[in-house]
Parts: structure tokens; C-alpha cells; sequence
């Protein structure tokens, strides 16, 4: 590949002339000569062979392909100072990628809303985003890949918070025959139906989330394929309330009446995978979870 024959400090100089209105303007804005700045934008203009700019009166003006060239150059100087911005974070120990593992059962809302609140703060650190199920968070500390966790448990050696609590309700299709009986629900009349549960995505510690036998339980993938399940009639199950909430709204699903049990509460726990010096960007992103989770808990 061909290297580039001008540099930024010219493209600096030509965005400094159009931006000020002029070349002592430009060199007032710089802190250069002015015959530098002339200089550097008349080298500038030889180099690409094409005519950039026209003069009007005393003020320098961009031709229709000076607009355009300048238009891409923009990006250019902009991405020049994000790299060095980006440098400088990187010598001071901000990571260039965090490596996110959360919970599928954290809501959506709230990690889309920690990641759009830590954008403008990354100073270019990319986020890696995984989701899992029961002990594949586990996995993720274990293993030593992980920089931030959100998690249902606090394995051994590990320390964490308590971020924000799920809770899961007993819920049926309308139709099911658990809402037939008219009645409250115990034990025994759970245990001759379909319970449909969510499979670990763990495998160190792969735990079991079904209480019935391994005949009157279909195990799925993900909280997504669980809900579908039950909306087509073909069980019940826990699920966490505020991904059904619409759907016992719209009557799409119906709480069992359990005389016992009918919910049951989870803790969330936020884990940093470097237990010891967990990085400048993990500690920012993890502040912004803890800011979104305490706003909605407000």
C-alpha cells in the first residue's frame, strides 16, 4: 500500500482556514505563521490536484470538491485525536475491551440503558457481551475471561454486591388445565403436568432448575424459548415477572393459583473478574449499572 503523501498537520491547516474564515485567522487559531499555514494548504492542494480553495474578498472559501474532500478529511483528524486519546487512556490502564457477562434474567431495558450510559465514558474500550444461564457466570470467573460479571450467586473465592432482585412467578396458558381446576394448586397437581424449564448454560457447575421429575419436565435453551413454550399451552413454569408482566396484562398468560410458592425471589450479584484491580473502564461500566438499578428502585 501506497503511504500517504500529506499529512494531518495539512489537513489541520485546511480545516483551520475554513473553520476560522481565513489563513490569519487560522494561523491566530493554530498558533502558527500565517505563512505556514499558506504554506501547508497550498502544498496541500499541489499534492491532491485539485483546486480546494477560492478566495472571496478576504475570505477563504471551500470549492464544491474542497467541500467534499474536507468533508472526509473531518473524519480523518477526528480519528487521529481519538487514537491518541485512546493511547494515552491505554498508558494510564484503561482496559481496550471489557469482557461483560450477564445473567439473561437481568432486564434488558436496564442493560441496554448501563450501556448507552457508559458510551460516552469508554474512551474506546469495546464491550464484549455474553449472556448466560444459572452457572455460566460461574464459568466466566472460573475460566478468568470475565471483567465484569452479573450473576446469580458468588462463587467461592470471589466477593460481590448484591445489584437488584428478579422475581419469578408461577404462570400457565389461560386454557391450561392447571386453570380448570378452579381452584388452589398444590404439590400433587403440579406434579402431573409439564413443568418447562430454562437449561444451564454453565458446565463446571451445572445446576438444575426443575423440581418434578425428569418425565414431566421439557427443558429449553433461554428465557425467550420458556415464555414462547408456556404461551403455546404446553406447560408451566417460573418465570421472572417483568419479561410477562404485559403478557399476564394482555391475558396471554395466567399466575397459578399455588397455595404456596406461587413466587419466589433471586438475587443478582455484580462481580468483578479481577478480584484484586479490577480496571478504570470495568469500575465505570459497573457504576453505570448501579446507576440504572437505582433509578428504577427510586
Amino acid at each position: 500500500m501506497r503511504a500517504p503523501r500529506v499529512t494531518l498537520e495539512q489537513w489541520r491547516a485546511l480545516q483551520a482556514v475554513v473553520d476560522q474564515g481565513g489563513f490569519a485567522q487560522a494561523a491566530g487559531f493554530l498558533n502558527r505563521s500565517q505563512s505556514s499555514v499558506s504554506y501547508a494548504v497550498g502544498k496541500l492542494q499541489g499534492q491532491l490536484g485539485v483546486p480546494l480553495l477560492r478566495i472571496q474578498g478576504r475570505k477563504a472559501e471551500l470549492t464544491e470538491d474542497g467541500e467534499a474532500i474536507l468533508r472526509r478529511a473531518r473524519y480523518l483528524l477526528r480519528d487521529a485525536y481519538s487514537i491518541e486519546e485512546f493511547a494515552a487512556s491505554l498508558e494510564k490502564g484503561w482496559e481496550p475491551e471489557i469482557r461483560l457477562v450477564v445473567d439473561a434474567a437481568f432486564p434488558a431495558r436496564l442493560l441496554m440503558e448501563a450501556l448507552r450510559g457508559f458510551k460516552p465514558l469508554s474512551r474506546g474500550s469495546r464491550v464484549q457481551l455474553t449472556q448466560v444461564v444459572m452457572s455460566g457466570a460461574d464459568d466466566a470467573l472460573d475460566e478468568g475471561w470475565a471483567d465484569l460479571v452479573i450473576g446469580g450467586r458468588i462463587p467461592p473465592h470471589y466477593l460481590g454486591n448484591v445489584l437488584l432482585e428478579i422475581e419469578f412467578i408461577a404462570v400457565a396458558h389461560p386454557d391450561h388445565a392447571l386453570h380448570q381446576l378452579q381452584r388452589d394448586l398444590t404439590i400433587a397437581d403440579l406434579e402431573s403436568e409439564l413443568h418447562v424449564v430454562i437449561s444451564d448454560s454453565g458446565i463446571r457447575r451445572k445446576r438444575d432448575s426443575g423440581w418434578l421429575p425428569g418425565e414431566h419436565r421439557w427443558t429449553v435453551a433461554n428465557i425467550d424459548n420458556a415464555i414462547e413454550a408456556i404461551r403455546a399451552g404446553l406447560g408451566f413454569s417460573w418465570l421472572p415477572r417483568h419479561r410477562i408482566e404485559q403478557l399476564i396484562e394482555q391475558g396471554q398468560l395466567l399466575p397459578l393459583p399455588l397455595r404456596e410458592g406461587r413466587t419466589y425471589r433471586e438475587h443478582l450479584y455484580m462481580i468483578y473478574g479481577r478480584q484484586e484491580a479490577p480496571g478504570p473502564a470495568a469500575r465505570a461500566l459497573a457504576d453505570q449499572f448501579r446507576k440504572v438499578v437505582s433509578d428504577v428502585q427510586q
